[in-house]
Formats: structure tokens, C-alpha cells, sequence
């Protein structure tokens, strides 16, 4: 039976990638959807865009962009001096394209143009690695960017009295559109959670897997969830982003 299965940010641990489908038993009839920042944090990054894109080829992938990503693909084509990206995630990035030939980071470089800002399904469910900030919706947003930088969404669902009924004039309009909306971006390990968390109507997938947190995988319809070991623990080399 196929299955739809959402997965959080993964920040170049490929490990915990691979943890992932061999405990969720992921086979090629399950759709996949992947909520963005396939890089920056740990070493693998660019084998990270190597096995997405031959993950591709065998089963039905949706890949959202995350900001991370759009950092990526501005240093690999304009060489851009960025120190924050840098000290988030960048100089580990930086480091392993070393070893990068530049027939295979003209690959990533499709990749990461060809990402999409969200995924809207036909049950109302909507996919987008941070969030949105009009009150329309995803249609009517004016800063596109936002899609995959803003946090609002995040912080109002934290924030939002669970007394105020859905129907109520007080009640988020953002939260009224979708049926379930599903980000990263935001790890969950910040408000001291380790497993993927619900608010409103917004499910947060981002375990911290650019830290000290795991990877997780979702099934979108019945809620079960694997995750990988901590990634420190995967890289324990390395010292992954402060």
C-alpha cells in the first residue's frame, strides 16, 4: 500500500537520511515530500543533492525549497562571500564542494532552481518549508521569499489561545485556509520537543537534525513517525552548527 511521507530538514545528514527510510520501510510506491534545507550543517551536502536526484528517478518526489538552499544556489553561481551563512551551516558546505566536479554542480544547480516554494495537494494540505504571511493565503503573498524565511506562522501557532473556537472572528484567518499545513525551518528542539508537534493546524517536521536532533520521516495520513538517531551522534566527529 502506497503511502504519503513528509520529511523534515535534513542539513547534509545523508546517515539519518538513509536511517530514515530503512526504519520507515520506504519503498518506491510511497510518495515522498520534502520540506527543504537538504544542506548546511553537517558534511554530506552535496552527496545529500546526489542521492535526491537519484531518488527522483525511481519514485513520485516533491521538493520544497528551503532558505538554505537558496544560499547554496547563489554561492554556487555567483561565488557569493556570505560570513552568516557561513557561521549557519555554509562553511561545512562550502568545505565539502571542494571535492565537487563542475559537471555534477551544474546538476545541483538544476536541482535547486527547479525546487518549488510549496506543495498544495487536493485535500487542502499544504506543504512549504517556513510559512506564509498573507492572510489570504499562498496565492496572495507578495514576498515570495517568505515562503521560505518566515517564522510567523510558527510563532502564532505557538502563541494561539486554544480556547478561541476555529469559527471565531479572533481566530488566525492563516489557520482557517488549509486543513493541515506542514513546515520545518523551525526546529522544535527550541521549544524543548523532539518529535514532530502539532499546533492548530500546523505540523512542525524540523527535529533539529542541523544540531543535536534527529531526522524524521511522517506518514501525513496516519501520524506514525520514525526518526534517525541524534545527528551529533551520526557525525560524531563533527561538530555540525552552533
Amino acid at each position: 500500500m502506497s503511502r504519503t511521507l513528509v520529511i523534515g530538514d535534513i542539513h547534509g545528514g545523508l546517515r539519518a537520511l538513509h536511517q530514515i527510510f530503512e526504519r520507515a520501510n520506504v519503498t518506491k510506491e510511497d510518495t515522498l515530500i520534502f520540506l527543504g534545507d537538504y544542506v548546511d550543517g553537517w558534511s554530506e551536502s552535496p552527496q545529500t543533492l546526489d542521492f535526491l536526484i537519484a531518488l527522483a528517478e525511481k519514485q513520485n518526489c516533491i521538493f520544497i525549497r528551503g532558505n538554505h538552499d537558496e544560499l547554496l544556489l547563489e554561492w554556487l553561481e555567483k561565488s557569493t562571500d556570505n560570513r552568516e551563512w557561513y557561521k549557519h551551516g555554509g562553511e561545512a558546505t562550502v568545505l565539502a564542494y571542494l571535492k565537487v566536479d563542475f559537471e555534477t554542480k551544474q546538476k545541483h544547480i538544476k536541482f535547486l532552481k527547479n525546487l518549488q516554494n510549496y506543495h498544495h495537494d487536493d485535500q487542502n494540505r499544504l506543504f512549504i518549508h517556513a510559512g506564509f504571511t498573507n492572510m489570504n493565503g499562498i496565492n496572495f503573498e507578495y514576498f515570495p521569499k517568505l515562503f521560505y524565511w518566515d517564522r510567523t506562522l510558527w510563532e502564532m501557532a505557538l502563541a494561539l489561545d486554544k480556547n478561541i473556537p476555529k469559527e471565531s472572528e479572533l481566530y488566525p484567518r492563516r489557520f482557517q485556509l488549509y486543513d493541515e499545513i506542514y513546515i520545518g525551518h523551525t526546529p522544535v528542539t527550541r521549544i524543548g520537543e523532539t518529535i514532530p508537534i502539532q499546533k492548530a493546524c500546523v505540523w512542525n517536521v524540523d527535529t533539529g537534525a542541523a544540531f543535536k536532533g534527529s531526522l524524521t520521516i511522517m506518514d501525513i495520513d496516519t501520524k506514525e513517525f520514525w526518526q534517525s538517531e541524534p545527528l551529533n551522534e551520526l557525525y560524531f566527529n563533527e561538530k555540525g552548527r552552533n
